[in-house]
């Protein structure tokens, strides 16, 4: 079994930023020996997540509006009162998608539903320089 260790970076704009990286993942696949295994991917950062999705924009519409309502900015966060940075909504919503991902790698390709796509997202209130780690193990 071989372990192969890989960054990707991405630069963002601010607020909610949701960014298809899949050809990025799917090219990183390619450079490896692996056929049979699992990509795991990170995101390190209290604002930033990953999940999959269709990269459609009625779809990305529709999640920008639901994770709006769920972690909405307008309202108060101990985390802002106390830092004063304006992002307490970034990290609640970072926090409830995710920071990481787990795909199983077939015969040298992501196992990937025919409409699913691998997303960053990025929920800061600035622009921010993102790395994705990934680590892709198996045979």
């Amino acid at each position: 079994m071989s372990v192969h260790t890989r960054e990707l970076r991405f630069s963002t704009t601010s607020r909610t930023d949701v960014i298809d990286i899949t050809p990025e993942v799917t090219g990183l696949l390619g450079e490896t020996s692996v056929r049979h295994g699992l990509c795991v991917l990170f995101v390190p950062g209290s604002t930033g997540a990953l999940t999959t999705i269709e990269h459609e924009s009625g779809v990305l519409e529709d999640l920008t509006r639901a994770i709006d309502r769920i972690a909405p900015e307008s309202i108060p966060y101990a985390h802002d009162a106390r830092w004063g940075d304006g992002n307490g909504y970034s990290h609640v919503r970072a926090a409830l998608i995710g920071p990481s991902l787990h795909i199983p790698v077939i015969d040298g390709m992501l196992a990937l539903g025919r409409w699913q796509q691998i997303v960053l997202l990025d929920f800061d209130n600035r622009p921010r320089e993102r790395r994705v780690l990934a680590q892709l193990h198996g045979d």
